[in-house]
């Protein structure tokens, strides 16, 4: 996928999770394990979330054993340099097309 279709899935994603009563807290968070898309919170949950679309595929077949991992240990970078004891989850919101979904805990 070109980075310019990722950042409309990812602004899609946005405004999905802001109209389902999320905060954005933060977008495109690097760390030398990868990134993670966006970082929301509701109801003082913190939600790490990786953005998939696709429209010939099912996307969240693109969030593999070792990509879930790596969002694992950048979730706890954010969490070590922002000193937070918040609960978290980790989650995939699903684009297609104009759909949203979101999966939440995706790590059970």
């Amino acid at each position: 996928m070109s980075r310019a279709k990722g950042n409309l899935a990812e602004d899609k994603a946005a405004t999905f999770l802001r109209h389902n009563d999320f905060r954005i807290v933060a977008r495109n968070f690097y760390t030398r394990f990868g990134e993670i898309d966006i970082i929301a919170m509701k109801k003082d949950v913190l939600h790490f979330v990786e953005v998939k679309s696709g429209s010939s595929f099912e996307p969240i077949y693109a969030i593999t054993p070792k990509k879930l991992e790596r969002i694992l240990k950048s979730a706890h970078v954010y969490l070590n340099a922002t000193q937070s004891n918040q609960n978290y989850c980790i989650d995939a919101l699903l684009v297609r097309g104009e759909n949203c979904e979101l999966v939440e805990n995706i790590t059970f």
